[in-house]
């Protein structure tokens, strides 16, 4: 651990905090306050028109209808890209049609914001399926997740002044705005930037050359920076090439790796102080802003710790350790910036890679497992992140409630029985998914066919599957080859509960929310801003998740860890 690695770190926190409030204001004047930028609304009123959209306002069973039929569509419409990709153009490397349950896996994946890559995408994909399959769908996934916040903070804001009010916005209005005034221009900029770095962007075949030893190469190319920047910057995680950010031409130089940090937590941070703006609640953002720091920081701290030590397994070989646990990692970006890239990367439902994480310590990959156990609530996915957040917001106040013998309040409205029935049944949605589709394959022998290690590291393997897929992530510990017809029809299941009855419980406490009455605080109301409000939050948080997962992880990565303190493997 060094001071440039700590500065690294300290200066992308503090650039993160300095871009919070004027982005996260844009993003409420786009959504909330439109009229402010008259090109962009006359713009808008034209897309609306040519689309027959209408505005009308939407309760939250016709937005969740909405949302749900529209990304069923998409996982056809990308099902059907991938099996006749064959027969579409931009194919110079006349790539075959897609398998059907990688295809249904891969459609399923993108759809629902996962991103999971049970492939190579420079080796089965052709430029037309990366570019108007994949990339169209991260933009429509990052879009979905921020029509799930706004209706959620609208609920959560609403002044019951008419019975019969019960809307929270037009998900085709949201979606549209969030992906014409938000994503796009955001991703135009950010692709330039990284084209200025070396990141591809071509259409050209893949190049074949003879290296320096005289040996024949393949080099591909393609299309890579247009998905790169919205592959970041909406939190999806999918690469163009199978080693991801790893890649150089994903990921050229030290400043690149800086900035898709940044642009990886700039959004759903910026989240935090619209939905104070929202909710007229400034003080309350915040105070999510610092909950998801205090949390990501702890996480680095652990990660980059463990990860510079040197691996006792190899200390009979008597080599130079001083720089830590190099495995599986890029020297051009060390043990800070590979540690900080993957803690965000697990903090979001991002789920990039520029470091195997296969590769990581015991200790270092429990960290990467737990922030995705957690929920995905430290920063999380563009909009969905927040929204998961908000669930634990209302378990906390709710035990804040019991402990002081009143009926829980948020945002001064009553708390009850039946809204704290769908938190507790978002959170548990969870583990239930990960812990049954963990424990059937390690039982089952086609769930073991495919695993390349044995003891606890396989079952890391198979359970960070489950948790990837389930909390929408994405990343893998590559271990595992969940290219088979087991794992691609499990792992899509669970992507599509994760995503897709998550957000229908989110919604449905929002239909639970929208119209109660806002009560004035007195003296008995529990704040939810300040240090008392965080520190409980943080707690709810942590336990929640050590209490669900504790056993499964002490016979995985910390069992793990005490044969190889042992040196053992085990």
């Amino acid at each position: 651990m060094t001071l440039m690695g700590w500065l690294q770190i300290g200066f992308l926190f503090i650039l993160l905090f300095g871009l919070t409030k004027p982005l996260g204001l844009y993003l409420y004047n786009i959504y909330e306050s439109p009229s402010r930028f008259k090109i962009l609304s006359t713009l808008e009123e034209m897309i609306f028109r040519f689309c027959g959209i209408d505005k009308e306002q939407q309760t939250w069973k016709a937005y969740t209808f909405c949302l749900i039929l529209f990304n069923l569509i998409g996982i056809i419409v990308l099902f059907l890209i991938q099996t006749t990709q064959h027969f579409l153009p931009l194919n110079p490397q006349n790539y075959p049609a897609v398998p059907w349950d990688l295809a249904l896996n891969t459609a399923v994946s993108f759809v629902t914001h996962t991103n999971w890559q049970a492939y190579s995408g420079e080796t089965t994909l052709s430029y037309f399926t990366q570019m108007m399959g994949l990339t169209w769908q991260n933009f429509c996934a990052a879009g979905t997740g921020m029509t799930a916040f706004l209706a959620l903070s609208r609920a959560l804001a609403h002044h019951a002044t008419d019975e019969g009010d019960k809307t929270v916005g037009n998900f085709w209005v949201d979606l549209i705005r969030s992906i014409l005034f938000v994503f796009l221009p955001a991703c135009f900029i950010f692709a330039l930037i990284l084209v200025s770095q070396g990141t591809l962007q071509n259409f050209s075949p893949a190049i074949d050359v003879t290296t320096l030893e005289g040996a024949k190469q393949t080099i591909a190319m393609g299309p890579v920076a247009s998905q790169e920047a919205i592959k970041i910057l909406g939190t999806n995680g999918g690469g163009f090439f199978n080693a991801n950010s790893a890649h150089p031409f994903e990921n050229p130089t030290p400043l690149s790796n800086f900035l898709q940090m940044l642009a990886l937590v700039l959004i759903p941070a910026a989240l935090t102080y619209t939905y104070g703006k929202i909710t007229k609640s400034s003080s309350h953002g915040w105070a999510l802003l610092a909950t998801m720091v205090f949390i990501s920081l702890l996480g680095v701290a652990f990660i980059y710790y463990f990860e510079s030590q040197p691996n006792p397994l190899l200390n009979h070989l008597h080599l130079n350790q001083d720089l830590g646990n190099l495995e599986g990692k890029e020297v051009r970006f060390g043990i800070p910036g590979s540690s900080l890239f993957a803690n965000f990367a697990t903090d979001t439902s991002g789920g990039p890679a520029n470091s195997m994480y296969d590769s990581f310590s015991p200790i270092g990959g429990l960290v990467l497992l737990i922030n995705m156990l957690l929920g995905e609530v430290v920063f999380g996915g563009v909009g969905v992140g927040l929204f998961g957040m908000i669930m634990f917001v209302i378990i906390s106040v709710f035990i804040a409630g019991l402990m002081v013998g009143r009926t829980p309040e948020y945002l001064g409205k009553k708390i009850e029985g039946k809204e704290v029935r769908f938190a507790i049944l978002y959170v548990a949605l969870y583990p239930l998914v990960i812990l049954v589709g963990t424990s059937w394959s390690i039982l089952a022998p086609y769930g073991l066919s495919s695993l390349q290690n044995l003891g606890p590291h396989g079952l890391s393997e198979v359970l960070y599957a489950y948790t990837s897929a389930t909390q929408n992530n994405g990343s893998a510990f590559a271990g595992l080859n969940a290219n088979t017809p087991w794992y691609n029809i499990t792992l899509a299941l669970a992507m599509f509960i994760g995503r897709f009855l998550s957000i229908y419980l989110g919604l449905a406490f929002a239909g639970s929310m929208v119209n109660k009455k806002i009560a004035i605080p007195n003296a008995g109301t529990f704040p939810t801003q300040g240090m008392l409000f965080i520190g409980l939050l943080i707690g709810v948080i942590l336990i929640v998740g050590a209490l669900t997962y504790f056993p499964v992880l002490i016979l995985s990565p910390f069992l793990e860890n005490t044969y190889l303190q042992m040196g053992k493997t085990t």
